[in-house]
């Protein structure tokens, strides 16, 4: 029995050689990147108009490493209005070429053109009248031929140095299905309220769903104390509420400041009994304000820019409807 079985052999990582490898690969994709836009032009506006007329779903194609890069594409399209889904073609010969219609368009990738499970599907696709996008690294390509447009994803040499693992390839196709739907995107005049109910779950989710209503305080959680309290009671009521920050209001419930804890830490340096000190006096008058249906991010933004810890929300007539920092916005996830 041979004792290495199942073993690799060793070996010594020769630090400057990886690093210039990294760097020759990086560069070599980025070069397959860049020439692909010296090479855009009709073909790439025909596959634009082709999924802009599309009445049904982008069917998505590909084997292989392809197949991983159209999942990708097929998410991104989905994801930014542009209904798609992916199908693999082994599948798709088994069955699942009943997911696609006359009204679909078909995107195959395949960097050869002659990738054997989508050449034996092409005659169906062609029988079912679907609208059939390739993207190949061979312009002469049985795929590429059939095709009523070819985009051209053909790269000089790999970043292996076998030459033979797709990656150079690989990254060509992405970047241009990733222009098509970014394309797309522009020209449906895709919005920010679209693409967040395509993305309700998770961090980004909430940044692009919530609004400071969703996460300011208001009610009885509000610090607020009126214009003629000491000091003190402000103090007292920032304790209590836990904001560390307390608004001053008049008797209408207008906002007339913020008393916060960059401000109380100014007035120990000037004042010398802080009981008999009125607050409006040493509150910041106004404050930093936002009104309650803006995104919640957006709040973020503006603190950030404004260089404050905290915002007072009110509504159009100024009336105090609520305030936020950035501990809320953090136990929000928005931040």
């Amino acid at each position: 029995m041979n004792p290495t079985h199942g073993t690799r052999p060793s070996a010594t990582l020769d630090d400057d050689a990886v690093l210039q490898l990294a760097r020759d690969v990086l560069d070599t994709e980025a070069d397959a990147v860049r020439q692909l836009a010296s090479r855009l032009g009709e073909p790439f506006l025909h596959a634009c108009r082709l999924l802009l007329a599309c009445r049904g779903r982008v069917v998505v194609l590909g084997m292989g490493k392809s197949g991983h890069i159209g999942g990708k594409l097929a998410a991104t399209l989905a994801s930014t209005g542009t209904p798609a889904f992916f199908v693999h073609p082994g599948d798709a010969s088994h069955g699942d070429l009943g997911m696609i219609t006359a009204q679909d368009v078909v995107l195959a990738l395949s960097n050869s053109g002659e990738t054997t499970e989508l050449l034996l599907i092409l005659p169906i696709i062609r029988r079912l009248g679907a609208g059939l996008i390739a993207i190949t690294g061979s312009p002469d390509s049985t795929l590429a031929r059939e095709a009523d447009v070819n985009l051209d994803a053909s790269v000089e040499r790999e970043a292996c140095p076998l030459g033979l693992a797709p990656t150079a390839s690989t990254t060509a196709a992405l970047a241009l299905g990733d222009a098509l739907a970014v394309a797309l995107l522009q020209t449906r005049g895709f919005s920010r309220d679209d693409f967040s109910r395509s993305h309700p779950g998770g961090k980004l989710g909430r940044r692009l769903l919530l609004h400071v209503a969703d996460v300011m305080v208001s009610g009885e959680r509000l610090p607020a104390v009126t214009a003629d309290a000491t000091l003190t009671e402000a103090l007292l009521e920032m304790t209590r509420k836990g904001l560390g920050m307390t608004a001053i209001v008049d008797a209408d419930g207008r906002a007339l400041g913020i008393f916060t804890d960059g401000d109380l830490r100014r007035a120990l340096e000037k004042v010398d009994n802080i009981r008999q000190v009125a607050v409006r006096s040493v509150m910041t008058p106004g404050g930093v304000r936002i009104g309650p249906h803006e995104l919640a991010v957006e709040a973020a933004e503006l603190m950030q820019r404004r260089r404050v810890n905290a915002l007072l929300v009110e509504d159009t007539d100024g009336l105090l409807l609520g305030a936020l920092n950035t501990h809320t916005l953090l136990a929000a996830g928005v931040i």
